[in-house]
């Protein structure tokens, strides 16, 4: 049975926290590394070249970038703390960046693209911190949104890319070598199946290149020039606190594509999870919290080395599924090979060298993938009428606003340079119309009591009333207080559970309609996810779950079950239905 046809973990050889043959740790880390090495550095080149940076410093920021790919890939499989997943995250170049990367080289040069990583990549340390609080602000619709605008910046310079051919080259070597790629990526991309399919754009970038060498477009000069080992002597392009105009015009993009970037590491995060274990699992918003903090990490140490930001790549997960290796060993070898591999100037000379239209072919046919992405992440969950308000006015005011054709002439200055970038000025409008949304539902009501099952009768109070506003009959009315009396028994657990949860606080926040009912437990940590011990709830099980009886009973009433499980906080969310025959016993995973 192939990997897309078997559902997650069914095909598992090794979990997340089991130990792999060190060869076959070290084969599969080689196999990661050679599949995405080549989007590393061309990332930084395609970056560097579009601004008119030097060689030296084109140099420098290629090894930085793989070396701290390597670092970030690392701490994402061992987990230090709160820094990490500890899964299989490969960490990479990022393309989201290139856009805002090239306005800064351009308008202060690598010291000023260095000050504004560091500070946009404290956002995401924030972001780690406070998951919880700011999941509604960025919210999928939000997401989709800035990555299609992202696509719409990135295009033009991957079109210039196609017109990089020596003046001495044939005519026709650019237009044809572009083809080759092209049609090579196509094809692999089309036609390839499993683990094939991932390799397209490498079999493509290999195809254009060896084309491109018999039409004398690539540069055998500067691979023979490259030492076979060592680092760049100079090219880093210091550090200082001067903080001018064009830092501040710039850092609000820098901001958003920084955050953006974070919620797609908590989609591979969440992902990564879901193919990692045998028996499915609830994602565990802990390591979550731990992928954002190390990509955050990994985009500071990239603005201390003065190369551009990282993130976290989507085919991590793919090769995992594939494979059936989740090993985290495999994700350090990843890390040991990067390393390695910023050291062989050689190696990565030979990725440098590839000509322009090659490059363009590959940027092409990446950005396009992203604009795709971007509009199913955007309609994820489907789109109404608010939804495709949202992701319409926003896309198309970014792209007015990239093209000069929204005021153009009416503003200057400040405003210019901010709204002057498509995807700042449509990101901008669709968080604002987000948090417009949220703010104009139906308040929120809140109880505060503790994590006992003592606070039953006063939770199901408080319920009652909103059901009663809301117009609810009564036995919806009923639904409902039975779901948040077993939603609270479920989160007391057992005897020693109960024990320590008679000392935990309890903020349930209720928004009651004519149709239907979320309600949020908000508790410190205590006990396991519920959602994990709901999937568990079989005849075939081999032993009782703990409080089996409350968790039945909660899947009942409940059309959904959502627990999502932070470094400080529990979160349950519980959805109700006004309708009887609304079905119910849907637990979801949790999401972002």
């Amino acid at each position: 049975m192939s990997a897309a046809a078997r559902a997650p973990g069914a095909g598992v050889r090794y979990e997340a926290d089991e130990r792999t043959p060190t060869l076959l740790a070290a084969t599969m880390g080689l196999q990661y590394a050679t599949l995405c090495v080549a989007g590393i550095v061309l990332t930084p080149a395609i970056i560097v070249r579009a601004a008119g940076g030097s060689d030296e410093y084109l140099a420098w920021a290629v090894f930085a970038a793989i070396f701290v790919s390597g670092v970030a890939t690392i701490l994402q499989a061992v987990r230090l703390w709160r820094i990490g997943a500890g899964y299989i995250l490969l960490m990479g170049t990022s393309g989201a960046f290139i856009a805002v990367s090239i306005a800064a080289l351009s308008a202060g040069g690598p010291m000023l693209l260095a000050k504004l990583v560091i500070v946009s990549s404290l956002f995401q340390f924030l972001l780690s911190a406070r998951l919880l609080l700011l999941r509604r602000l960025f919210t999928t619709t939000v997401t989709g949104t800035v990555i299609m605008l992202i696509s719409v910046s990135v295009m033009p310079i991957m079109f210039n890319q196609l017109t990089l051919v020596p003046d001495d080259a044939p005519r026709a070597a650019g237009p044809i070598t572009f083809v080759v790629a092209i049609v090579v990526m196509a094809g692999f991309g089309l036609r390839a199946r499993g683990i094939g399919r991932l390799w397209a754009p490498v079999a493509g970038v290999v195809a254009g290149s060896i084309v491109a060498a018999f039409l004398g477009l690539y540069d055998f000069e500067q691979v023979a020039a490259a030492a076979w080992i060592g680092a760049p002597a100079g090219g880093w392009p210091g550090f200082d606190l001067s903080f001018g105009p064009a830092f501040w015009a710039l850092l609000p993009g820098f901001v958003i594509v920084t955050l953006i970037g974070a919620v797609e590491t908590i989609g591979d995060a969440v992902g990564i999870q879901r193919v990692s274990w045998r028996t499915p699992r609830a994602p565990d918003y802990r390591a979550v919290q731990g992928a954002v903090a190390a990509d955050g990490l990994g985009n500071l140490l990239s603005g201390l080395a003065g190369t551009v930001p990282n993130t976290t790549y989507s085919s991590s997960i793919s090769v995992t599924e594939l494979t059936g290796v989740a090993s985290r060993r495999v994700g350090m070898w990843i890390g040991i090979i990067f390393l390695g591999l910023a050291f062989l100037p050689k190696a990565l000379s030979l990725v440098l060298a590839i000509p322009g239209p090659v490059v363009g072919a590959y940027g092409l046919v990446l950005i396009a993938i992203l604009f795709v992405l971007g509009a199913r992440i955007a309609g994820h969950g489907g789109i109404d009428y608010r939804k495709a308000l949202v992701i319409g006015v926003s896309f198309w005011i970014g792209v007015g606003f990239e093209n000069d054709l929204i005021f153009a002439d009416q503003l200057g200055g400040w405003a210019a340079s901010i709204l002057g970038n498509g995807m700042t000025a449509g990101g901008l409008t669709a968080i604002c119309l987000t948090a417009f949304l949220e703010s104009t539902r139906p308040r929120r009501r809140r109880l505060e009591t503790e994590v006992s099952s003592a606070a039953a009768a006063r939770i199901g109070g408080f319920l009652r009333v909103q059901a009663a506003r809301a117009k609810w009959g009564e036995e919806a009315a009923e639904r409902l207080f039975s779901a948040g009396e077993e939603a609270l028994l479920s989160l007391v657990g057992g005897d020693e559970i109960a024990k320590r949860a008679a000392k935990r606080r309890l903020l349930l926040l209720a928004r009651v309609d004519r149709q239907s009912a979320e309600l949020e437990f908000v508790a410190a940590p205590g006990g396991r996810n519920i959602e994990d011990r709901m999937v568990l709830m079989t005849p075939e099980a081999p032993a009782p779950i703990e409080n089996e009886l409350s968790l039945r009973l909660l899947r009942h009433f409940a059309s959904s079950v959502q627990h999502q499980q932070y470094h400080d906080t529990d979160v349950l969310t519980v959805a109700v239905s006004s309708d009887s025959r609304e079905p119910s016993g849907h637990v979801e995973p949790a999401g972002i």
